[in-house]
């Protein structure tokens, strides 16, 4: 079961499977993985999921109770990320490659670099780089970075050259 918010871009190619809520202003670009198996996915609004990136909600044989997965708002998942952490809060970025397991959480304004792997059972604070071959980390002061501008292109153009996934209400209605 899937539920697309209106406002959400979700194309036609990208790869979505079990109970998934894609929040308004969200953009699934083409060939992007969303796989629900071991309970629900909630995706906040106006997060940008590159192509190839994978967000998985996976069965864990130590742990078999479904546990949701929760993404909140304004975070960016770049080409052939890799994340099945359960918690993400908002405004964060997962680079390129990055890989974050099922164990860690990632709370606000965190930026994870490129390969960088994290799969250990911790939290990740706020405001948090994580970069190098080590996965050093360090703490940052910079403002997050609202991607409006970036998620307007893409709300734009992108339903101009690939067929989309409908939303399952009508803008302005509510929930019953």
């Amino acid at each position: 079961r899937i539920k697309i918010a209106p406002g959400a871009i979700v194309c036609q190619q990208a790869e979505l499977k079990g109970e998934i809520y894609i929040g308004a202003n969200t953009v699934v670009h083409p060939r992007a993985f969303i796989m629900a198996k071991a309970g629900p996915i909630h995706i906040g609004e106006n997060n940008i999921i590159e192509e190839q990136a994978y967000i998985h909600n996976r069965l864990d044989k130590d742990k078999p109770e479904p546990v949701p997965m929760h993404i909140g708002d304004y975070n960016v998942f770049e080409v052939g990320c890799r994340i099945e952490s359960k918690q993400i809060g908002n405004s964060n970025t997962f680079e390129a490659k990055a890989i974050v397991g099922r164990d860690t959480k990632i709370t606000n304004n965190c930026i994870i670099g490129a390969h960088c792997q994290l799969s250990a059972n911790e939290t990740i604070p706020e405001n948090t780089i994580v970069y190098g071959d080590e996965c050093h980390q360090k703490q940052h002061n910079e403002t997050p970075s609202k991607q409006d501008d970036q998620l307007g292109f893409l709300i734009k153009i992108l339903p101009n050259y690939h067929n989309l996934k409908k939303s399952s209400k009508k803008k302005g209605s509510k929930d019953s």
